[in-house]
């Protein structure tokens, strides 16, 4: 690298450092510490959010499955920004910032087992979080540090370890102060590299209308020509395999959606769409900014700058994605997007490196990183909490300070995923899957709980605890026995009845979610309609100024 490349590193790590600092300086009290004194500034919270819920997984991963499947990605932008910022930001924020501060709760399980007076509630939501989380932040781990590999010709495991200690040092340091500055700081980052993205590509590809116009040439020439070729003569995983899978499942170009029921169309739709559209809901560390705001108008003044940053992450990601294919059919003798990268998740690094200027391969890096470091930062925090203030405070000794028991969680939460990372660096599909399993356990077992809570005075403590029970049973069955992509990956229905799957037919590409979530519900309903209601006083508390 030249000397400006450096400088410009070494300036990016000082400036982290320094927003941690400001963030340890700030934080004189646990509230301070876990929800950020609850005085965010809405354009810092609303870049928090957005760059906690995208990370290099989101880049990067569904980059490479829109260069797959196609524009048909873009229902899960409609459904991240209807659902993931309007309904959350306008119906959810300001229930969800008051009764954490009626109840003074600063974690999500601690403001779920408040509402409902159980411990049970809380402990359960923290384990959940401190058992599944280290998969989803080992995926975000193994994506940025492989970048760095590439980028910086290092060794990945000496990588893996300075990435870790970056983001240890300003998570321990400034808590969730210095967690929000620093997304703020990186949220910025990766729009203005978006926006230069999607200019660079249309420029690329001949203008807006030639992108698009040419992608339907592009699939008759490179996809609609494996018609004749049999499936079983391809390569598992290979490009061609996969094109031609996509075919299978009822794809017919890149700027159609699939046909309707097909298997690809269930699967972009429960899958993709729905399971992470809806899943986003009940994102512990997601409903927590929503506690760092002092008001109903910092809410509302932070749906605009939320909605703008996800339209250009994950929009401008799918549209690129999707125009790749054009790109490498006119410059990399009339192959597509995967077939010249060799892969769904080598897509974009590979087309950045090759399409695009060295100098802007170095902005994207720091998109990436940016994408990376501000969603490991949030989800070592929440593991942090999950373990200190959800867990050992309630079955442990209660003496010792909110601060220090998170604070020791936050080490042993980065302990478990850095380690996870290091193990599996050689099998990032496994780990990649455990993205959608968290998205659908949460959204299953919290998402009853969290709306009857918010809404819904008669719901009840056993409603609660049992749509939870239900909501984990079912969703753990139907991704280990039935779902196609979690089952077969997991291997544990194979191991025991021989099979990737208890069922067969379309019925397996269906979303673990949209079978556990109406369960859950209608568990929640029917167990508080038959129970005791809740005591008068402490709905009092919750629902009354």
């Amino acid at each position: 690298m030249g000397l400006l490349e450096n400088i410009i590193i070494i300036a990016y790590l000082a400036t982290l450092g320094y927003l941690g600092f400001v963030g340890y300086k700030q934080t004189k009290n646990s509230a301070d510490y876990l929800i950020a004194g609850g005085n965010t500034h809405p354009f810092v919270m609303a870049l928090s959010y957005g760059a906690t819920f995208i990370s290099t997984s989101a880049i990067v991963g569904f980059g490479g499955v829109a260069a797959w499947l196609g524009n048909s990605l873009l229902w899960l932008t409609f459904c991240n920004i209807f659902i993931g910022i309007f309904v959350a930001f306008v119906f959810l924020g300001n229930p969800t910032r008051k009764l954490g501060v009626r109840l003074n709760a600063h974690t999500f399980p601690e403001l779920l087992g408040k509402r409902f007076n159980s411990k049970f509630i809380q402990v359960f939501g923290g384990v959940l979080i401190a058992f599944f989380m280290p998969l989803y932040a080992a995926a975000v781990l193994i994506g940025g540090t492989q970048f760095l590999v590439v980028y910086f010709n290092t060794d990945y495991h000496m990588a893996l370890l300075v990435f870790s200690i970056i983001i240890t040092g300003y998570v321990l340091a400034g808590g969730l102060k210095g967690v929000m500055l620093t997304d703020a700081l990186q949220g910025v980052i990766m729009f203005v590299a978006m926006i230069f993205l999607l200019f660079m590509v249309f420029n690329a590809v001949g203008g807006v209308d030639a992108g698009f116009s040419k992608l339907s040439m592009v699939w008759d020439k490179t996809v609609a020509s494996l018609a004749s070729v049999d499936m079983k003569s391809l390569k598992p995983g290979s490009p061609d395999f996969m094109m031609k899978l996509s075919m299978k499942w009822g794809f017919q170009g890149w700027d159609k959606m699939p046909l309707f029921l097909s298997e690809g169309w269930l699967f972009v739709i429960t899958t993709i769409t729905m399971g992470v559209g809806v899943g986003v809901l009940a994102q512990p560390q997601l409903v927590v900014r929503f506690m760092t705001v002092k008001s109903k108008n910092e809410l509302n003044r932070a749906v605009l700058i939320g909605g703008v940053f996800i339209v250009a992450m994950t929009g401008i990601v799918f549209i690129v994605g999707s125009l790749t294919n054009v790109w490498y059919y006119e410059f990399n003798e009339g192959k597509n997007a995967l077939q010249s990268a060799g892969g769904v998740g080598k897509v974009i690094p590979h087309f950045i490196n090759v399409a695009m200027p060295k100098w802007f391969a170095f902005i994207f890096l720091f998109a990436l990183i940016s994408a990376a470091m501000s969603t490991l930062s949030s989800q070592f925090h929440t593991m942090g909490t999950a373990i200190g203030r959800d867990v050992f405070e309630q079955i442990g000794n209660k003496k010792y300070s909110s601060m220090a028991v998170t604070r020791v969680g936050i080490v042993l939460m980065i302990i478990v995923s850095v380690a996870l990372a290091y193990v599996f660096d050689k099998q990032p599909a496994i780990i990649a899957r455990s993205t959608a399993i968290f998205f659908a356990l949460c959204a299953s077992i919290f998402l009853p709980t969290y709306f009857g809570g918010l809404f819904w005075r008669r719901m009840t403590r056993k409603g609660a605890i049992a749509s939870m029970i239900v909501g984990t049973a079912v969703t753990t069955f139907w991704l280990l026995f039935v779902h196609f992509q979690e089952a077969k990956e997991l291997g544990i229905c194979k191991m025991l009845f021989g099979a990737n799957s208890l069922l067969s037919g379309k019925i397996i590409f269906v979303d673990a979610m949209i079978v556990a979530l109406p369960l859950s519900i209608l568990t929640a309903v029917i167990v508080s309609l038959i129970t005791k209601q809740e005591d008068e006083q402490l709905i009092k508390k919750c629902f009354e100024d």
